[in-house]
């Protein structure tokens, strides 16, 4: 099963092959795909009235190990799918709020440490030499991941003195990017559902023959292929609200990683900043030192 396959689409290839009972689970998942994906096997059997080994034995004709593997699938599909009011009526089966959000919290807590397991070194010091061997960087996120953006432009300043995060003022993204070239490095930080002015913009840069290195979810990210290196920080939270815990993470990766090089520059440049913060009283004084003065 490929990881860009749609598995609504598998089913309706698949329809005419199936046996009675299977034909009822394959129905109720192309009308409610969305709810689906978040019931055991046991649920739906009873929801279409078929046993529990059926819902199995449906997914492995499907071409999965299991349900599990079905279920996932149909997850990592709905995010790219779901709009916030579908996301909203999820969560309007979670009666009890203390519950919901304990199980919230235990799913960003899986994703980290899943986050954890995974991580690939490797990867990680290939995408820091794009960055230390970058003439410019520059550093796009759409809607919510823009904070993102800016929470790594920021730092990526504190290091290197050739890093613009891309804004959305009176300048399209195209012109803010016109003159990027091969020696470039442009960042896309991207999470479901996928902006199509992102895309639009790495299409550009690509043109360009820039380098591009993608932060995003999974290998079905449309923004995996089209990167030079992808960095992947992949999260099961599916709500109205985009968790930014595990990307969060990629991106603190990312910065410990460039900063482990440049530790001096980095000391030199903060015990310059904590001299200019002293003399402006940039921030409130300890008690101690007010109580001395």
């Amino acid at each position: 099963m490929e990881a860009n396959d749609d598995v609504v689409r598998i089913i309706q290839n698949s329809y005419f092959k199936f046996s009675k009972g299977q034909k009822a689970i394959a129905q109720f998942i192309i009308e409610h795909y969305d709810k689906a994906a978040f019931m055991t096997a046991a649920k739906i059997g009873q929801t279409v009235d078929v046993s529990e080994s059926t819902v199995v034995r449906f997914a492995t004709a499907l071409g999965f190990d299991g349900y599990p593997e079905l279920q996932k699938a149909l997850q990592v599909m709905i995010k790219n799918k779901l709009t916030t009011v579908q996301r909203i009526s999820l969560e309007e089966d979670q009666k009890d709020s203390d519950e919901f959000i304990k199980k919230v919290l235990k799913n960003e807590i899986t994703s980290l440490k899943n986050y954890q397991e995974e991580l690939d070194q490797e990867q990680l010091e290939r995408a820091a030499d794009l960055i230390f061997n970058a003439k410019k960087i520059y550093i796009l996120g759409m809607r919510v991941s823009y904070t993102l953006a800016l929470y790594l432009g920021f730092y990526l300043d504190v290091i290197l003195d050739n890093v613009k995060v891309l804004n959305f003022g009176s300048n399209s993204l195209f012109e803010q990017v016109v003159r990027i070239s091969e020696d470039d490095l442009f960042i896309i930080i991207s999470y479901p559902r996928y902006s199509k002015q992102s895309l639009d913009a790495v299409n550009f840069v690509k043109d360009k023959n820039a380098k591009i290195l993608a932060i995003t979810d999974t290998e079905s990210s449309p923004f995996y292929s089209m990167s030079d290196i992808a960095l992947l920080g992949k999260s099961n939270m599916v709500s109205f609200v985009d968790s930014l815990v595990t990307p969060m993470a990629v991106i603190n990766s990312l910065i410990m990683a460039v900063g482990m090089r440049e530790k001096d520059d980095i000391v030199q440049y903060f015990d310059l900043l904590e001299d200019v913060w002293h003399r402006y009283s940039i921030y409130k004084k300890p008690l101690e030192e007010e109580e001395n003065n």
